[in-house]
């Protein structure tokens, strides 16, 4: 396995969470690919820990759809189904659709203010090709509308399809799939929200989400 240079542990997060949240990174940005083999012995050595946490790690991933278990013969990353972009973009902007129907009214000229931020950033990494200040920067802008939902059940599921739609980008757009336009989308998404117009922003985060598809589909046919 192609690991990262040790860090520091985190103190923050108990040790089972952290374990979790760092496999699942890996898995997301592909330092951990899709296919590969995984050994906990080996992932419990460079993480400093007992066995335990990351078998248990490997269980929730494995909940989750992003490892596979052999039983007594391996434990792999999860492979990508060619079908994954149509099957989770169009729940991913239903999803976020649900989110500004609750949210909308309650949103807040703080968070317009921070989602105007978001997209600033997202366009300072757009110019500079900083993939993952990018994905950043976006993931910020829609958690703020999502999060205002105040649903621990659409957050979470919203997260895990986040998840699927990152390892998308790192395998077909090299870490990049959002296209230059999505700067102009959110900026008449905000005024949508600013005028409560749940129509107008609903039909937005639709053309945001479609024309990444879009992209993403002929790129994957071009490989194939």
């Amino acid at each position: 396995m192609n690991l990262p240079k040790k860090e520091n542990q985190s103190n923050h997060l108990p040790m089972r969470e952290d374990v979790f949240r760092k496999l699942l990174s890996w898995i997301m940005d592909g330092t951990l690919q899709p296919g590969e083999k995984i050994v906990d012995q080996d992932l419990a050595d460079y993480l400093g820990v007992s066995r335990t946490p990351v078998r248990e790690a490997l269980h929730r991933l494995e909940d989750k759809g992003f490892v596979e278990f052999s039983a007594n013969r391996w434990t792999r990353v999860a492979e990508i189904p060619s079908t994954e972009p149509e099957m989770i973009y169009p729940i991913i902007w239903s999803l976020e659709m649900l989110a500004i129907s609750i949210s909308i009214n309650s949103l807040t000229e703080k968070d317009f203010t921070g989602m105007e931020k978001a997209n600033t950033e997202l366009g300072m990494a757009l110019e500079r090709n900083d993939p993952e200040a990018a994905f950043k920067a976006d993931k910020v802008f829609h958690s703020i509308f999502i999060e205002r939902s105040q649903n621990l059940h659409l957050i979470n599921i919203l997260e895990d399809l986040k998840v699927r739609y990152r390892r998308l980008e790192v395998q077909y757009f090299e870490g990049l799939s959002i296209a230059e336009s999505s700067v102009d989308e959110h900026k008449k998404l905000i005024c949508a929200f600013r005028t409560r117009d749940t129509e107008l922003a609903n039909k937005i985060i639709i053309l945001n989400w479609k024309r990444n598809l879009d992209r993403l589909v002929v790129l994957k046919e071009a490989s194939e």
